[in-house]
């Protein structure tokens, strides 16, 4: 398997990493510990009620308040206070590692990719529930219909460089930004792949993949995204990012 260890403090990578964060208190101090030595925790407050934003900024987060609910709002609010050439994302529930994250990004530091998502392997009973799990198979059949992408996951831990993301000019402020940045890297040429990450059961309630009605709702933002045409003249967003 491709290395996906913690960076070293001589690591010379380091990459800004976006927490959308919903009342995600309880997690934060078990989060904030596996952030990599050098990096930086952007903690996008989406409306939390739980004092999720005096929690990540007493860990040494930089905070962003992002009043418009939506996993999307939550994220692109990150991306654009991100300034580092790289810009990671990762669920602030406790599920996955961000210290994983320096594999991610050395792989795209070397060119061997462009986009790397982490394919959930759930490692504790429930991590996963069978409805969330029926859903993100079916839309990564759907995507692959769409671009050829032979991904198994739609996960939320990625890495890419900042510029190429925010060349996509991504528009979902909802559960379908995740897959709008792959199909949008796709169409614009970006090499995508994905490497395996453990899942284990998140700390607090999930907001979205819990449940039936939240993931029947991110499905559905889902597909509308699927049902987007090509950008009439997409370009190679690879190579104006190498330019």
């Amino acid at each position: 398997m491709t290395d996906t260890s913690p960076a070293d403090a001589t690591d010379p990578v380091r990459a800004d990493i976006v927490l959308p964060c919903l009342d995600e208190a309880a997690a934060l101090p078990l989060v904030m510990a596996r952030i990599p030595a050098g990096w930086r925790a952007i903690v996008v407050d989406n409306g939390s009620t739980d004092g999720s934003a005096d929690v990540a900024r007493s860990l040494g987060a930089t905070v962003v308040d992002e009043p418009r609910r939506g996993f999307g709002a939550a994220c692109h609010a990150g991306l654009l206070a991100a300034d580092a050439e790289y810009v990671c994302f990762c669920d602030c529930d406790g599920s996955l590692d961000p210290a994983l994250l320096p594999g991610f990004v050395r792989r795209i530091a070397d060119g061997e990719s462009d986009l790397i998502l982490g394919r959930r392997r759930p490692t504790g009973r429930g991590a996963w529930p069978p409805h969330a799990r029926a859903g993100n198979f079916a839309l990564s059949r759907m995507l692959r219909s769409r671009t050829g992408l032979r991904l198994h996951d739609l996960g939320p831990m990625r890495a890419a460089r900042r510029e190429a993301l925010l060349a996509l000019d991504l528009t979902d402020r909802r559960s379908g930004y995740p897959l709008q940045m792959v199909v949008r890297a796709s169409d614009a040429g970006l090499r995508v792949a994905e490497t395996d990450v453990p899942y284990v059961p998140r700390t607090g309630t999930s907001k979205v993949t819990g449940t039936w009605r939240g993931t029947w709702h991110a499905v559905r933002d889902m597909r509308a995204v699927l049902r987007e045409p090509q950008r009439p003249g997409s370009r190679d967003v690879r190579a104006e990012v190498a330019r």
